[in-house]
């Protein structure tokens, strides 16, 4: 890594070996976590269930930015992507059980189709933290800012 100020960490996802990604990116105050679903070893959870998937694939995002000392409440955006309109109000419902509080920015889109056909529901993160950069950069020198 030639930034510093960027860190990475890696998932659970074969797809992140496979396609050449990670599941979060920290650059400068900003935590930006990729696409997750409810995959979970080696299966998709909750097939046809959009509330339960929703609910994975928001903990395994939000699992992701503890790695970097972050929750819920630091969450400033969230995207998701739903393979049907009718699961859409379903999606909404969990998306408030988890942000109703911190009311993130967020957009809903209906797609086509996911990586899997079993899958209904991908969503992205991302946070923010003022002076995650500064500790960040502290942590990989060996001190605390």
């Amino acid at each position: 890594m030639t930034d510093p100020a960027a860190r990475r960490v890696a998932g659970f996802s074969p797809y992140e070996d496979e396609i050449g990604f990670s599941r979060a990116v920290a650059a400068g105050d900003f935590v930006l976590v990729s696409g997750c679903t409810a995959w979970y070893n080696g299966m998709v959870q909750h097939e046809g269930d959009p509330h339960g998937q929703a609910l994975d694939a928001f903990a395994v995002a939000l699992e992701a930015l503890e790695k970097f000392g972050l929750g819920v409440q630091d969450v400033v955006r969230t995207r998701m992507y739903v393979t049907h309109v009718r699961d859409t109000e379903e999606v909404g419902r969990a998306h408030k059980e988890l942000f109703g509080t911190v009311r993130p920015a967020a957009t809903m889109v209906v797609v086509d189709g996911l990586i899997d056909s079993r899958m209904m529901v991908e969503v992205e993160v991302d946070a923010h933290q003022s002076g995650l950069a500064a500790r960040l950069a502290a942590s990989q020198e060996g001190t605390t800012p």
